[in-house]
Order: structure tokens, then C-alpha cells, then sequence
């Protein structure tokens, strides 16, 4: 899956109405991976995975635990590319997300729903890149993290 089918998919998939958590988001973009193929739950994944990982940076971590700064990253995706790009060109505009607790929580857990449903199997949600806060070293370089 490229970086476009990734953003088209968020945006084939998001509700009319307002999703700020993904509780709707995440459902439609289960259903649809786990459609099938496999490749196609793997990469997105892998392309989920390299959008928080790119938002995984010291001006937008601030004071957040490492829960709180993931699932309001993953809000940021969940905004869709628009959005996304905003927040990585304008690190203030990050702040609402932190400020109000918008959490995308479910959005996470959209690969390896999908993986067990289309193959009946657990995913060990191998990534290139960690979601995980504070792993992207050089977006944390010389902040002691």
C-alpha cells in the first residue's frame, strides 16, 4: 500500500459526521481490510505506523504521558492528510489535539483486528517503524527523552 492508497483509504472510509476519535473511523477501516488481502492490512499498517512515527517529534510531545501523546497522534492521522500535513508543517496546531484529549485510540487497533478476522491468526504487528512514543530518536535528539 502507498502513502496515497493509505490516505485515500482514511478518507473512502471517514463517517459524515464528526469522528474526532475514530469510533466510527476504525470500524469502516476494519471491515474494509479485512476484505482482503493481507498485504493490503500489512501495509496499512506499515504506512499508520510511519505517519505516527513522523508525528513523533519533541514540539508536539511536550508534556504528554506516552499514552496520551500516542492516541492524540493518531488523531492527527485519523484528521486525514489534509490535516495531517498541516500539523507537520505547523507544530502549533498540534496543541488542540493535546489541550482537548482528543484520542484516536481505536484507529491503532485497526491492523490487527483486520489481520484476525481476514486470516483467523494473530498478528505480531511487525512494523519498519515504531508507533510507540518517544522512539524516533532523531524527532527527540537532545531533549534527554
Amino acid at each position: 500500500m502507498t502513502e496515497d492508497d493509505f490516505w485515500q483509504l482514511i478518507e473512502d472510509c471517514r463517517p459524515a459526521a464528526s469522528d474526532p476519535e475514530a469510533e466510527l473511523l476504525a470500524p469502516a477501516l476494519t471491515e474494509r481490510l479485512a476484505a482482503g488481502p493481507v498485504s493490503a492490512v500489512t501495509g496499512f499498517a506499515e504506512q499508520l505506523s510511519w505517519a505516527l512515527y513522523r508525528l513523533d517529534r519533541r514540539e508536539f510531545g511536550g508534556e504528554l504521558s506516552g499514552d496520551q501523546f500516542l492516541y492524540t497522534r493518531a488523531a492527527v492521522v485519523a484528521a486525514g492528510r489534509r490535516e495531517f500535513e498541516r500539523v507537520l508543517a505547523t507544530p502549533g496546531l498540534f496543541r488542540p489535539y493535546a489541550a482537548e484529549f482528543v484520542w484516536a485510540e481505536p484507529l491503532l487497533y485497526v491492523p490487527d483486528e483486520a489481520y484476525l478476522i481476514l486470516t483467523g491468526e494473530e498478528w505480531d504487528g511487525a512494523t519498519r517503524y515504531s508507533y510507540e512514543s518517544y522512539s524516533n530518536a532523531e524527532g527527540w535528539a537532545g531533549t534527554g527523552r
